[in-house]
């Protein structure tokens, strides 16, 4: 029995491991600022980005998890084309040309920021990479995960399919 339940034990903690589970639910409080520039030094802000939800992820080129689910945020925004989310990924305390060199081995169609200095990951808190947050259109935190996960898969694509419905965008759309 105790053989068994050991093999329980394990399988569930891979299957944990491996799905898209973990997004915690919050209260939708308002986001707090983002201050970045994108790859060409323009300066951005979620400002830019109000009127649609967005799946903001804190990320790094060192971090293997990080490298791991940009592919499925690109799969995401493919399988999203015409609705209104916008994928941002926040470049967390690297230079440009780092970030620079480890994007041009993928083909990523959605916003890269840099946060050189650090300073947004401090003001949301992020204390591990990767962290995703997931914003209604309003600007408010609706979801936070600490950890990868598949974006384009499973309970994130539900979460980011309700969002994007109270927002009133339907597939197709």
């Amino acid at each position: 029995m105790k053989f068994w339940m050991g093999w329980v034990a394990a399988g569930l903690l891979l299957g944990s491991l491996a799905s898209a589970a973990g997004l915690e639910a919050r209260d939708g409080q308002p986001a707090p600022t983002v201050q970045a520039v994108d790859l060409q030094g323009n300066a951005k802000t979620l400002a830019d980005y109000r009127g649609k939800v967005v799946l903001l992820n804190f990320w790094a080129t060192w971090c293997p998890p990080c490298r791991r689910e940009m592919p499925s945020m690109e799969r995401l925004r493919q399988k999203m084309a015409g609705r209104s989310l916008e994928i941002v990924a926040l470049d967390s305390a690297e230079t440009r040309e780092d970030v620079q060199a480890y994007l041009s081995q993928l083909a990523l169609g959605f916003p890269v920021l840099l946060d050189a200095d650090g300073q947004n990951t401090r003001r949301w808190k992020v204390y591990a990479l990767p962290t995703s947050f997931l914003l209604d259109a309003e600007g408010r935190i609706r979801y936070v995960l600490k950890g990868p996960t598949e974006w384009d898969e499973g309970e994130a694509v539900q979460a980011i399919n309700k969002l994007l419905e109270e927002h009133g965008s339907r597939p197709g759309q």
